[in-house]
Parts: C-alpha cells; structure tokens; sequence
C-alpha cells in the first residue's frame, strides 16, 4: 500500500490535472490518495475527482503552511510509502511504478524524481528555469551514481512510513527528511525517468521571491543535522563549483548574455539571503506563499 499526497494552495485550475496525471497510470500497487489544501475552490475541484474515484481522499489543511499539513496528514495515513507533489504540477507516465521499484531494495529511504520545466529557452525566464533545472539533473546523476548523499526535490519524492517523526516547521522538507534518513544508514534514490512537469515564474519579483524562500529554507539545516555526514548541496559555495558548467550549457551569444544576467541574479539572490537569515535574522518559517506567475 502507498500513499500519495498532493499539497495545494490555492490552485483550482491546476489540481485537475495533478490529480489526473496520478490516476490515468497503470499503477502496479494498492494506493490512496490525498489532495489537501486549505482554500475551498482547489478542494471543490478536488471533490469533483473523488467522485469518480473512490481512492481519492480530501483533506482540508488548516492553512498554517505546507510542513504543518503534512504533519497532520502522516498520521492518517496507511502506506508504506509516501509519495508527495504539488498541485501545481503534473507528473509523467508510469512516474510512481518507476520511483516505487527503487524500495525494493531496503536500504533505500527516499527517491526523488526529476523537475522538468514546462517553458523552453526561448526567452530569458525559460532560459534560466531549464540551466538551473538541468544542473540539478546532472548534480542528482553524479551523486546518485557515485552513492553519494543528495537532496530530493519538493515537487515529487518518496521515503518510507514508519522511520521518521514529525517534520520540522523551519527547514525545507524535501531536504531535511532525506538527512535524516541518510543518518539512520539509508541510501536516497534517484528516479530520471519519474519526471515532474513543472511551469517557473515569468518575472523578476516572482523569480527573487521564489529563490530566496527556497534557499533561506536551506539555512536552519544545521539545527537538526549533522552537516559533516553529509554536504549540504544547496548552498553559495556548492553553486559556485559549477562555473564551467555556466559557459559550456549556452547555445548562442543571446543564451550567454542570460547565463551572464543569471550569475548576478544568483549572487544578488545569495546576498539577500545572507542579510536576512545572518543580519536581521529573519529566516525561513513554514507557511503558504502562492507565487501566481508559477500558477
């Protein structure tokens, strides 16, 4: 048995298609899934489905954040595995058979699937959300080959019912409960082929403001983990290793520019973080923050 949750906020015209993606696949397991969100137009949407389909369950999130959910949404769940993506996004065929072979091996803890951005490199946004998503792809494929310890991705992933307690409110979830697994001697999955269709902000404010709280997420790991047993991935000095990856992935003089123009946002981005999370100390906290472009 599996358990799969969609958490929303605030998307009634992309639930649709999140639920649907899960539920037109030929999957090999026994599974329920759950669609939570706090705001009635995403559940009536959502309702719409369970009608349909009686494995469909709603919950209704008190609207106090995603990590919050989540907590009180494991305890009602009977899976073995929970699988977890968004409402604002779509997942590809044959996605959950593909992430659930890799628990057949009982040293594995979690899988991630692969982020696949919807807009092409036609234009500057486009551009910079398939550079920064493909190098994601080539750091989770070196690590994973290499048995090395890596971070999943809160779009889709995986891990085991039954061996971790409660999320922290501070942190990113999607990179805290893979360390934590990681502590206890398990190994984290990555799934190229479970990939999760994903539409990036098309604007400087959405792009800073997406950005930042991601990457101040990141910040408070050090309060639940060792960071010695394993690196954290998602950091200034990690990005900064990967300078020749910036000069070979452009295609042309125009791509250059933006690879350029994307150098200075990151350092502007990291700046911001490093002022509000060591300066004025206003770090991540657990709450919902709808970025519209990315609806």
């Amino acid at each position: 048995m599996i358990s799969i949750i969609i958490t929303s906020f605030k998307e009634p015209d992309t639930i649709g298609k999140a639920i649907s993606s899960i539920i037109e696949q030929e999957i090999d397991y026994d599974y329920e899934l759950i669609v939570s969100a706090p705001d009635v137009e995403t559940l009536r949407v959502a309702k719409e489905y369970k009608e349909r389909d009686p494995r469909i369950k709603l919950f209704k999130d008190p609207g106090r954040g995603k990590s919050y959910a989540l907590n009180l949404i494991f305890k009602k769940l009977r899976g073995d595995v929970f699988i977890l993506t968004d409402g604002d996004v779509y997942v590809s065929g044959n996605s959950i058979n593909s992430i659930m072979e890799h628990f057949k091996d009982p040293n594995v803890g979690c899988v991630t699937g692969r982020p696949v951005p919807q807009e092409n490199r036609e234009d500057q946004y486009g551009y910079w959300a398939n550079f920064l998503f493909d190098a994601a792809h080539k750091l989770r494929s070196d690590l994973f080959d290499s048995g090395k310890f890596l971070e999943c991705s809160g779009y889709l992933w995986a891990f085991r019912n039954n061996v971790i307690g409660e999320l922290p409110l501070d942190v990113a979830e999607d990179t805290v409960m893979p360390y934590f697994f990681f502590e206890k001697g398990y190994t984290i999955g990555y799934e190229m082929d479970a990939k999760v269709y994903v539409k990036n902000v098309d604007n400087w404010n959405d792009w800073i403001k997406q950005k930042m709280r991601t990457s101040k997420a990141h910040e408070t790991l050090d309060k639940y983990v060792d960071l010695g047993v394993a690196e954290k991935t998602k950091s200034f000095s990690n990005e900064s290793k990967g300078i020749k990856y910036l000069f070979t992935y452009p295609n042309n003089s125009k791509e250059f520019y933006w690879t350029l123009k994307l150098i200075l946002a990151r350092l502007n981005m990291w700046a911001r973080v490093f002022y509000d999370t060591k300066v004025v100390n206003r770090r991540y906290q657990d709450a919902w923050d709808r970025v519209d472009s990315t609806k």
